[in-house]
């Protein structure tokens, strides 16, 4: 797909990989609605260092757990910047729920934001993608949909879902000619995970993440996963990809190096 003029929605690019994409995204002229979740100050912020890079891009803010709030959104985008073509959906929570100890409202929150929220915004660009003849949807899933993790079962579980998910979407939009693939990253160096990464009351925790990632680059930094969605939105190389799930996540999931 050519970017240059195309709308590209990016949920969750007030901060993290989803920045990294709308950045990535509209560096290459795409219009790029940067989408927080709380607050259009927020996406303002994102919106104003794209347009001083000479793009365009407009401030959003939404509730992912509301279907009606997601729906409105796609309208919104459609009023302010045209029809969308690119659907990225970067948002997500990580938190743990630790089994007989979980908070049940962490394990709902996730739930609709993880799982829920990217189903939403892909039932709400769908209709018009179909009309335009085709488009190029990414879902942020993680390295974490085929690894367990102590004391996050919930997280793995949404982001499994959301790996199956696509699979089974791709068989619909296929023939639509819209690519949905997943992206799934391993440890990412974000402003969500880096007091984990600097606090030395975390070391512990930090040492064993090291050591399981066979890379000597421990954390992959935004911008590399922002490439890899790049790749499955522009690169000629992608039009046949339908329902992949690939892994940047530094050789996490490979194995176990004895």
């Amino acid at each position: 797909m050519v970017v240059e003029g195309k709308v590209a929605l990016v949920t969750g690019s007030s901060s993290g990989i989803g920045k990294s994409v709308a950045l990535r995204l509209a560096k290459a002229g795409a219009k790029v609605a940067v989408v927080a979740s709380s607050s259009v100050a927020k996406a303002q912020t994102v919106v104003d260092e794209i347009v001083a890079a000479g793009g365009t891009a407009a401030p959003f803010a939404v509730d992912l757990r509301n279907p009606d709030a997601v729906a409105g959104l796609v309208g919104d985008v459609e009023q302010q910047l045209g029809p969308v073509e690119i659907l990225v959906t970067s948002a997500g929570i990580f938190l743990p729920t630790p089994i007989g100890d979980a908070d049940l409202g962490t394990f709902n929150q996730m739930v609709d934001v993880n799982l829920k929220g990217t189903f939403y915004c892909v039932n709400a660009v769908v209709p018009g993608m179909k009309k335009l003849g085709g488009g190029k949807i990414v879902c942020l899933s993680s390295a974490a949909d085929r690894l367990g993790i102590a004391a996050f079962a919930t997280y793995c579980a949404t982001k499994g879902g959301v790996t199956q998910m696509v699979k089974s979407l791709a068989l619909e939009l296929a023939p639509h000619n819209i690519n949905i693939n997943a992206v799934c990253p391993g440890n990412t160096a974000t402003p969500m995970n880096e007091a984990m990464r600097t606090d030395p009351s975390q070391r512990t925790l930090l040492d064993s993440l090291n050591a399981a990632v066979p890379s000597n680059n421990k954390f992959s930094s935004s911008d590399d996963v922002a490439e890899l969605c790049y790749f499955l939105i522009a690169s000629p190389g992608s039009n046949g990809m339908h329902g992949s799930s690939v892994l940047c996540d530094e050789g996490l999931s490979a194995g176990v190096s004895l």
